[in-house]
């Protein structure tokens, strides 16, 4: 396989001194015309990132900035911040629309204090509200919402819909006092299955790693593979075990950047211990893998063992995301890279997973 470099000068807004010195990062994909890339569908990125300006959190009271986060970032393009930039940025990729998360709201999930959480999180909302009217059918942000008090909770993700965000997003990793396990979400599970607003759960939010930094050396890299990947298994386990999908049958959860390859894996190996050990007792009455396939949806970005299964596997559950602005997307790249992972698959299959199943999982209106 040929290899891809990022161009950095293709972002909308940058400057020659930005080109130069913004981080490349080197992708596998197939060579594809110009007149190709252009033919093919434009696609829906169900993982991006928007950055957030510092001089928004200081429209916190002073008292609730100390609990912020001391958490830095890499340089950014213009797109991230400009939602008109970014509008042209997706026309370079090919990109219809996007679904946007924050990039320090994230480490708001892991924060203590309830109230600099919930009221951050109003600020977030309020900003992404206007970011995303430069094209509300382009631009799709999904409301931060904290679950400490699940009544409030609820109040601002119908504010955020209100203001047209889609979904709502709650930490990964909850805090030990509230596992998802535990009865405290009913009340949100049943407000967003009513809403018809997917569950959205991003890696590095809430209590884990991500909370007090990934570490360096070998700890590091087991934090950015190992514990990143389990965090991903407990959340989608205590979802599927906890019975919420078959309490609430309307209700949707998006596990977003956390690659697929290892959940068919999981669920065949749920799969069979439920049906060994159905006699224990446990919150649901159908295989784990059922249950998925109707409630549970997952984000691939460079995941080449996990696109490996979508000849018998996942079409209807999968979505392709371009995790744009971070190091890790595959802008300018992506329809090279997405014809890699794809390639072979119908028409009709590659449709849903770059873009059909992202409209029906949150409603768009292109």
């Amino acid at each position: 396989m040929p290899q891809i470099q990022v161009d950095a000068t293709k972002f909308a807004g940058m400057s020659e001194e930005q080109a130069r010195t913004f981080p490349r990062r080197t992708v596998v994909g197939v060579e594809l015309t110009e007149a190709e890339a252009e033919a093919m569908p434009k696609m829906i990125s169900t993982d991006s990132h928007v950055m957030e300006p510092d001089a928004l959190w200081r429209e916190l009271p002073t008292r609730l900035q100390e609990h912020l986060p001391k958490v830095g970032f890499r340089n950014s393009p213009p797109g991230a911040t400009d939602p008109h930039l970014r509008l042209r940025d997706q026309d370079t990729d090919g990109v219809a629309a996007e679904i946007l998360f924050p990039n320090y709201g994230m480490a708001l999930f892991g924060i203590d204090d309830v109230e600099t959480q919930q009221e951050s999180f109003k600020l977030y909302n309020d900003w992404m509200r206007e970011f995303c009217a430069a094209d509300p059918k382009r631009l799709y942000g999904a409301p931060l919402v904290s679950v400490y008090d699940i009544k409030a909770g609820i109040k601002e993700m119908q504010r955020g819909h209100d203001m047209g965000l889609k979904g709502a997003m709650v930490w990964q990793v909850p805090d030990r006092r509230l596992p998802f396990l535990s009865d405290h979400y009913e009340p949100f599970w049943a407000a967003c299955a009513e809403a018809g607003a997917p569950v959205i759960c991003h890696i590095l939010t809430g209590h884990s790693y991500s909370k007090t930094g990934r570490g360096t050396g070998v700890e590091g890299l087991r934090n950015s593979v190992n514990t990143k990947a389990n965090d991903s298994a407990n959340t989608l386990f205590d979802f599927i075990f906890s019975g919420a999908f078959e309490r609430h049958p309307k209700l949707r959860l998006l596990l977003a950047e956390s690659e697929i390859g290892w959940i068919p894996f999981l669920l065949q190996q749920w799969d069979y211990y439920f049906e060994r050990h159905r006699k224990e007792g446990f919150a649901i009455t159908r295989k784990p893998s059922e249950i998925f396939e109707e409630h549970v949806f997952g984000t691939f970005l460079e995941d080449y063992v996990g696109t490996r299964a979508f000849p018998w596997w996942g079409e209807k559950n999968c979505m392709w995301s371009n995790d744009y602005p971070h190091f890790n997307m595959t802008f300018p790249n992506s329809r090279q890279v997405v014809q890699r992972h794809l390639e072979g698959l119908p028409d009709d299959k590659r449709q849903r997973l770059t873009r059909d199943n992202a409209i029906r999982l949150f409603g768009l209106d292109l």
